[in-house]
């Protein structure tokens, strides 16, 4: 099964268009039951636009446990691995300047509000194994079932990556359905791609340190080895709190 097949939306990733990587940002209002400041915006360039989110730095509510002001490139980061690795689905995402200030923008995804992780789960398996070992990559601590977007082509979508990439473990899922499942080869194949692009100096590695603290970056890189040596989904962490609130 190739990567295009594994997945309906897979195939339309192809990075930031250019209204949403330099178009004029147009408020619309602010989007319902976020946690920071995130705006619904129109960007145009030209006579094209397309709608997006755009999560301004002065808009983060801050947090105790990652740095003031992170929590949109981080954002941008988890778009880049997404990107690096082909999985999961992560709408285009970039950091720039809008009306609010420096912040992420990114594609906005027409969704079915009916459906999510619990809805979905059992008839997606292969989506979310994608999701489940990308969350173990970028360290997501906050995988609610509703950040998994099921779009009106049937593809799904994983958003709201502003908690991700702490160097200390802090992952918080509602994805603990493939526990000591060996990881597909394929998953295998681009987390090793994965790790070449983590080399110091290389591609992604350069990128990311734009994005994120250096020991972030290394972070990110071990984790990547230890779960390519483990070649199975770890268990939660017994020491730890491994699901997030709410769990939608």
């Amino acid at each position: 099964m190739s990567r295009d097949e594994r997945s309906p939306n897979t195939a339309d990733v192809i990075g930031p268009s250019p209204v949403i990587a330099r178009g004029s940002i147009e408020p619309l209002g602010l989007l319902p039951n976020a946690s920071n400041g995130t705006l619904l915006v129109r960007c145009r360039l030209g006579d094209d636009e397309e709608l997006a989110v755009y999560k301004p730095a002065g808009l983060e509510n801050p947090l105790w446990d990652f740095a003031e002001g992170t929590l949109h490139r981080r954002e941008v980061a988890a778009y880049e691995v997404a990107a690096t690795l082909g999985w999961p689905a992560v709408p285009p995402t970039v950091r720039r300047d809008g009306p609010f200030g420096p912040g992420s923008v990114q594609r906005f995804v027409a969704f079915d509000p009916d459906h999510h992780f619990f809805t979905l789960q059992d008839e997606r398996a292969d989506d979310f194994r994608e999701i489940a070992a990308f969350d173990l990559v970028v360290n997501n601590a906050d995988r609610k079932g509703g950040h998994c977007l099921l779009d009106e082509t049937g593809g799904i979508w994983a958003i709201d990556h502003g908690v991700c990439f702490s160097a200390e473990p802090k992952l918080r899922t509602v994805i603990w359905d493939f526990v000591d499942e060996p990881i597909p080869e394929m998953l295998l194949a681009d987390l090793r791609i994965l790790a070449v692009a983590l080399e110091p100096r290389a591609r992604l590695a350069t990128t990311l340190s734009q994005l994120l603290d250096d020991d972030e970056v290394i972070a990110t890189g071990a984790r990547v080895a230890a779960l390519i040596a483990a070649a199975r989904f770890p268990a939660p962490d017994p020491s730890t709190r491994p699901f997030p609130w709410p769990p939608i």
